[in-house]
């Protein structure tokens, strides 16, 4: 299968993230992301053989899973949510600019800079249509950009370490998941849960929290970042189209005028040679 193909699967798994996290808003953020890891470290559990790694590749995979999701509900929570949560889709953007600085080899075209910042336009567009933008500085802001450098420099320095077995990433799951419901014994208050809190914690743990990092890793390891970073524009604009159609909201100029940004990123920059 080819690279992108991988990446679009992981896209279109993340493209569901926010719908499930408003139908889980009132469970604690580090005990949903704790228990969804978990969860979707499952399916490598028959393959623990595959999980001996580097304790620097351990590492790499906890500052990935863990400490992203860490610094972005902090952000989330000290910053107006959809500036936040703006900031912290840079991270497409960082993976192509990025590249050749994490990645010896690789240079960055004219056409790569263009599309990037047409996709990053898009996305802007598609997150902010729905509502206006407050203006006002938040110091949620940084943990927001330092979450976005955080899965860009993951996904880059994956390419970086001693080739790992995507099975690994289970244990990178489960590891991330421990860390984040420590957090949550440690900073949160006890909540129960219903059979349905269950049933959607674990669609989100299979999926977006869950197959979608096996995904990602495979095209990060057979494709080009700069392209599969381009490709990534397409998660804001994929995500707000669904939460268009969960929430009964109508489509707006500014979904049309995103998707024809984002899209047009897309292509242009998957076919920079």
């Amino acid at each position: 299968m080819h690279p992108n193909l991988y990446a679009l699967g992981a896209i279109a798994l993340w493209a569901s993230l926010a719908s499930l996290g408003v139908s889980l808003r009132h469970v604690p953020p580090f005990l949903l992301t704790g228990l969804a890891l978990v969860i979707g470290s499952i399916p490598a559990w028959p393959l623990v053989r595959q999980w001996k790694v580097p304790a620097r590749t351990l590492a790499l995979g906890v500052y990935g899973l863990f400490l992203y999701h860490f610094l972005l509900f902090i952000a989330l929570r000290m910053a107006p949510a959809v500036e936040a949560n703006l900031v912290n889709y840079l991270w497409p953007l960082l993976i192509v600019v990025l590249a050749p600085v994490f990645l010896p080899g690789l240079r960055l075209k004219a056409a790569h800079l263009l599309a990037a910042l047409a996709g990053f336009a898009g996305a802007a567009i598609a997150i902010l249509g729905g509502g206006d933008a407050q203006g006002a500085w938040s110091w949620g802001y940084l943990p927001a950009l330092a979450s976005a450098f955080i899965w860009a420099s993951y996904s880059l320095w994956t390419r970086r370490v001693e080739t790992f077995p995507t099975a690994a990433i289970g244990l990178f799951g489960l590891v991330s998941g421990l860390l984040s419901l420590a957090c949550h014994a440690l900073l949160e208050q006890p909540v129960d849960l219903s059979p349905r809190d269950w049933l959607l914690i674990a669609v989100m743990g299979f999926g977006p929290l869950g197959a979608a990092f096996f995904l990602w890793d495979k095209a990060l390891k057979g494709g080009d970042a700069r392209h599969i970073g381009i490709l990534s524009y397409l998660t804001p604009l994929a995500s707000t189209a669904l939460l268009v159609l969960v929430t009964g909201r109508e489509p707006s100029a500014s979904i049309a005028l995103a998707a024809v940004l984002i899209i047009g990123a897309a292509v242009v920059g998957t076919r920079a040679r």
